[in-house]
């Protein structure tokens, strides 16, 4: 017997009710708002309108923000919308109706990280969350992550050479290696331990937790080197928390001269341990700065426990990067707002 409407509307309801977070995600973004955005995406004009008509836009960016939330492949993403009802209800699809391919999606990101798109959708949510009332308030905290990607096998030769900004003349000769190369990726060292990739540097708000700007670079990048890129003044708060890499004089009697009061870690040296008093001073800001740790750990609980992009370059790491601070912000508004929406009913 083939199951009905009703018997599949019923079992899109269980689902909501044990927890599948995509129908009220799917309510409270406005997601038409990001059309505007999105048409601006440059496809090759049509020879004529014979065939099948393009995807449309905002539909390709929500299959992009379920690939972010379920850390999913291209082929993950297709086949996990063509089998489950709930990714399709999510879509505005029904089981009969075509899915967009792994290659059409691969496409549409590949557009959206070339033109410079994915960040746009990131602010233009971020006025919404103003709207919604969550303004930036009691200040703010600054902090980066690391995000792996695959290691380059390269000569010790080739890595000075790239280092140097060029690129490995042999490669030049061998196209299909060259494509293979992430040439903007480069290798830190944090806890003992080497990684390679990039960073997702952000200031937070220390009242909602949500990210308020961010920028990525490559993972050699000092984490002092874009503070100022990630300040903000739009929070009505003045504090700034941050760990001890980015202290310095200089730093500080520049925050005192702008009017901001640094919460930033005191510094310890070799030949000079931290003080009686700047010991639980530290103690106290870690307590404040401890909530930058919950963004990066709902990130890494989406990679399966890592914070991995299998993309090549800064520029689609970059697009990786923002649709993951967004799919936060998403996930974040709609845990505040079912906060707020208890708060009422008790």
């Amino acid at each position: 017997m083939q199951p009905s409407f009703f018997d599949q509307e019923n079992r899109l309801a269980e689902l909501e009710k044990l927890g599948d977070p995509l129908p009220r995600l799917d309510r409270i973004v406005d997601w038409d708002a990001f059309k505007p955005l999105l048409d601006k995406i440059h496809e090759k004009p049509r020879k004529s309108n014979a065939g099948r008509k393009p995807w449309d836009p905002v539909r390709m960016f929500k299959m992009l923000i379920l690939q972010t939330l379920y850390n999913l492949s291209d082929d993950q993403a297709e086949f996990q919308v063509r089998d489950r009802l709930s990714f399709q209800r999510f879509l505005g699809l029904a089981p009969e109706d075509r899915v967009p391919d792994a290659k059409t999606l691969w496409r549409f990101r590949e557009q959206l990280a070339c033109q410079g798109l994915v960040e746009k959708p990131f602010d233009a949510f971020d006025e919404k969350l103003w709207l919604a009332g969550y303004l930036p308030r009691g200040g703010r905290i600054v902090d980066a992550g690391l995000v792996n990607v695959p290691r380059n096998c390269n000569r010790r030769k080739e890595n000075e050479q790239i280092k140097e900004g060029k690129v490995p003349e042999a490669w030049e000769e061998q196209p299909h290696k060259k494509r293979q190369k992430d040439l903007d990726a480069r290798w830190t060292k944090k806890h003992g331990k080497n990684h390679y990739g990039y960073k997702n540097h952000v200031n937070v708000d220390k009242e909602s937790k949500l990210i308020r700007r961010y920028a990525v670079t490559d993972a050699s990048v000092h984490d002092s080197q874009v503070f100022d890129e990630l300040l903000d003044e739009e929070n009505s708060g003045r504090s700034i928390w941050a760990d001890s890499a980015y202290r310095s004089k200089a730093r500080e009697a520049e925050l005192k001269a702008k009017g901001y009061w640094s919460r930033i870690h005191h510094k310890g040296y070799r030949n000079r341990q931290l003080n009686q008093k700047e010991q639980p001073s530290n103690r106290a800001r870690s307590k404040v700065r401890a909530r930058v740790a919950h963004v990066f750990g709902h990130q890494y609980l989406l990679h399966g426990g890592g914070f991995w992009v299998r993309v090549k370059g800064k520029v689609r790491a970059a697009a990786k990067m923002g649709l993951m601070n967004l799919v936060y912000n998403m996930r974040r508004l709609e845990y505040l707002l079912r906060g707020s929406s208890a708060q009422m009913a008790g």
